[in-house]
């Protein structure tokens, strides 16, 4: 199910237009990072022209439900459809190109598809915003990030689950998830790892001595900034809760987030609360462990409980 906190609707002089705020996502259908992308520059040029959504309603002939669900992303649009709007829009020839462009990745089955049957609508939305961001900020309070994760780790906590049949096939999703963030360039993985979740195993101890060499190991990456939010450290901002952050190039979209609840997940683009998340994170981030110190931090965790 699909519900907006606000919906895109004309608002206030000079019809400046309020951005979908929140969306709930669980089982429908879900936005793409590249439609998102497109739709975000298709609005830009409605609003250079000063055009409210009923107005290309009314020249084009469509419901204004379709121009809404194509400026957040949730339709692709089809190359017909998007020469239309070039037209009424009079966008230039030289910037044509990449937007159809992403309007032809838009309309791409996504890598993920084999999957589609059993994954859920949130999860799609989060592995779009993993390819196309190229940084993401995360903190969870109870277990690691899933980019994170070892297959035996991921393996325990899917089988939680109520579908046994699905088991194998989301723990391959995961670990293809990892392949495809790690054979990526440019992007950068920064998490804030709760001590809590490394102290409470999961499955045996076996298990999470090879998680924790698995972090020691990704801490040697650039790519991958871990720092440790320390139990005894008091006045953390661990009221924010399971949070991600996805970072685009600043031409594409605004920052992004995401929070997972039991049952689904929340995608917030309002801007004042996300710039809540991004200053709440960052505290966190600031009074945890320095990555060299999260290093050694997991070195001690290793020796003197999972080495017993």
């Amino acid at each position: 199910m699909i519900q907006r906190a606000s919906d895109a609707e004309e608002s206030g002089e000079g019809g400046q237009k309020a951005r979908d705020k929140v969306l709930f996502l669980r089982d429908e259908l879900a936005p793409s990072a590249p439609c998102m992308v497109l739709g975000r520059g298709l609005r830009k040029r409605r609003d250079a022209l000063k055009l409210h959504q009923q107005d290309v309603s009314k020249a084009l002939g469509w419901s204004k439900s379709k121009i809404s669900r194509i400026e957040s992303g949730l339709n692709a649009v089809k190359r017909q459809d998007l020469e239309i709007l070039f037209s009424l829009y009079r966008v230039d020839e030289d910037d044509q190109e990449p937007l159809r462009e992403l309007a032809l990745i838009g309309n791409r089955p996504m890598w993920w598809k084999k999957w589609s049957g059993i994954t859920t609508a949130y999860l799609q939305a989060v592995m779009s915003f993993e390819e196309v961001a190229q940084r993401i900020r995360s903190y969870e309070p109870q277990y690691l990030n899933g980019l994170l994760q070892t297959p035996e780790y991921a393996e325990v906590l899917i089988k939680r689950g109520p579908d046994q049949s699905r088991h194998a096939a989301l723990v391959e999703l995961r670990q293809r998830r990892q392949a495809k963030f790690a054979a990526a360039r440019g992007k950068e993985l920064l998490c804030v790892i709760d001590e809590a979740s490394l102290l409470q195993p999961v499955g045996n101890a076996q298990i999470m001595r090879r998680q924790v060499q698995h972090l020691i190991e990704l801490s040697e990456d650039p790519r991958y900034q871990l720092r440790l939010a320390e139990q005894k450290r008091a006045n953390l901002q661990r009221e924010i809760g399971s949070t991600t952050l996805f970072d685009f190039a600043e031409t594409l979209l605004p920052t992004i987030a995401y929070t997972e609840i039991d049952d689904g997940g929340l995608v917030i683009q309002d801007e004042e609360s996300v710039d809540r998340k991004v200053r709440k994170f960052d505290e966190l981030r600031h009074m945890s462990l320095n990555p060299p110190k999260t290093k050694q931090k997991l070195r001690d965790l290793l020796r003197s409980n999972y080495y017993r």
